[in-house]
């Protein structure tokens, strides 16, 4: 790596409220800007300062050739964005080549999410199995699902709690979000309950000094990969929720509050999101199931038959 981009790194890592895993993005994709870079100008003794617009735009272009995805196109955009515009502020380059770079256009859509009474066989089947088995990882899998779908929170959020960050005697969670900004979410009963029987486990698992509210049977804090396979598994196993993904159960949580009538700026405070447009997405697929169950259902918003000539 370029001492340039390691000491953009350093600044961020000490000088902006950015998650482990943001600086570990960025640090993967300048990583990888920087071998492109080698490969498409040809040589080794290219300098940041000789970069254009131009060689910005054919990195995105290899990016898409080599098949990712277009929010990872944009993510690496951001890193690249961010890190140009430090060393033009330092007076590292004359001009920032990443300014007017456009990325991908996106598809505003969500991943599937369950409609409520899938949700409820969910819950009913990882139930029955924590009370059968009652063992460490089924009750840890109840308690890790009504967190991620009673309250709403993304996979990092959960794996950063800290047994601290749980108040069971009011129902509330204290959530580190992105750009570590924090809130307070609500928790629902059965959570709590779930809660507590994990709590118990907890006890016994957890390595003197772990804060980690869920922790392995190695007694250390989960990964953020290890909880998403894990609950890849059980969603897989479920009919009502096989081929869904971890976040499906955020998404699901969203829906089913608008679905009930709740305020969109609410719904927006307990996603934790800084755009309300980003939640507005929602309000805009309920719509759509409104839309088709009134063209179902209404006798007259249907198509009516051809007359007999």
């Amino acid at each position: 790596m370029t001492a340039e981009a390691a000491r953009f790194l350093a600044h961020i890592e000490t000088g902006r409220n950015l998650s482990p895993h943001t600086i570990a993005a960025y640090r993967r994709d300048l990583r990888d800007l920087e071998t492109f870079l080698g490969g498409h100008l040809g040589r080794d003794d290219w300098r940041w300062s000789d970069i254009e617009r131009g060689d910005l735009r054919a990195f995105l272009g290899d990016a898409g050739r080599r098949g990712l995805a277009p929010r990872t196109i944009t993510r690496k955009l951001s890193a690249a964005r961010a890190f140009f515009r430090h060393m033009h502020h330092e007076g590292e380059i004359p001009a920032n080549p990443a300014r007017l770079v456009r990325g991908p256009k996106l598809d505003r859509t969500l991943p599937g999410h369950m409609h409520t009474e899938e949700t409820a066989a969910l819950f009913r089947w990882v139930e029955e199995a924590a009370e059968q088995q009652g063992g460490f990882t089924e009750t840890r899998i109840l308690a890790v699902l009504e967190l991620l779908y009673g309250s709403g929170l993304r996979l990092s959020e959960l794996t950063s709690l800290d047994t601290g960050s749980l108040d069971l005697a009011t129902g509330q969670l204290r959530v580190l979000g992105k750009g570590r900004k924090e809130r307070i979410v609500p928790v629902t009963a059965a959570a709590v309950r779930a809660l507590r029987n994990y709590l118990h486990h907890r006890v016994e698992m957890a390595r003197p000094g772990c804060d980690a509210l869920f922790v392995g049977r190695h007694g250390r804090r989960l990964s953020n990969r290890y909880v998403q396979k894990s609950i890849k598994g059980v969603l897989d196993g479920c009919a009502s929720a096989r081929g869904l993904s971890v976040h499906s159960l955020r998404h699901s949580f969203a829906t089913h509050l608008i679905d009930a009538g709740a305020d969109l700026m609410a719904v927006k405070e307990l996603l934790g999101h800084a755009s309300l447009g980003t939640t507005q997405i929602y309000a805009h697929t309920s719509r759509e199931r409104l839309r088709r169950v009134y063209r179902d259902a209404h006798p007259r918003a249907r198509e009516p038959a051809d007359k007999p000539g």
